[in-house]
């Protein structure tokens, strides 16, 4: 059993996808991301790291929308 504080390298094979979704093109293995428990692949790392920036930006305002919702039911 490998220590807790190593990472286990993402592995293509387990990609939840075959094909980008930005462009369409194949995944290739160094443009691999976690989400949710899933490996995601994309054609290229700049395609990984605007998947990663919409995320942010939708759990900011989901985050948002929790707070405010929360001081109306106060």
């Amino acid at each position: 059993m490998a220590p807790a504080n190593v990472t286990t390298p993402l592995r293509i094979e387990d990609a939840v996808n075959d094909l980008c979704p930005w462009s369409g093109k194949p995944i290739v293995p160094e443009a691999l991301t976690l989400y949710n428990g899933a490996v995601v692949g994309f054609c290229d790392p700049a395609c990984r790291d605007k998947f990663a920036r919409a995320v942010a930006a939708f759990e900011d305002a989901l985050q948002a929308r929790r707070v405010a919702n929360a001081g109306l039911h106060q």
